[in-house]
């Protein structure tokens, strides 16, 4: 019986090209197993980050909108509640000016049009 059982035992961890082997074939199935689990979740990843990206524009979007909101509240009020304002606005659309009044005009810079890209 214990010669039986000298055939049949384990080989040792250094034991020969056949062990070192089956570990090699081991490492490459895990390699190859992780790739096609890293290739499944590839195009998840990207979506993801597309979508990241879209909810920043949309946060820099509704920034925009709330700063246009209060300007255009502020303007609103003063519209209804103080007729010197209501005054100077229609003075500086009708070009008109009071007596004595001098006005300064600052004219915002046009844009360069050669800078500018066409979208066809």
């Amino acid at each position: 019986m214990s010669s039986a059982r000298g055939h049949f035992q384990n080989p040792s961890p250094s034991g020969g090209i056949w062990y070192f082997l089956n570990r090699l074939l081991f490492v490459l199935i895990l390699l190859v197993l992780g790739a096609i689990a890293a290739y499944h979740f590839l195009p998840e990843v990207t979506k993801r980050r597309d979508q990241e990206a879209r909810v920043e524009q949309l946060k820099l979007e509704v920034e925009q909108q709330r700063q246009l909101l209060i300007r255009n509240t502020r303007i609103e009020e003063l519209l209804k509640h103080d007729p010197e304002y209501v005054g100077l606005i229609a003075r500086d659309r009708l070009d008109l000016m009071k007596e004595n009044e001098t006005i300064y005009r600052i004219d915002p810079a046009k844009p360069d049009r050669s800078a500018m890209k066409r979208v066809h």
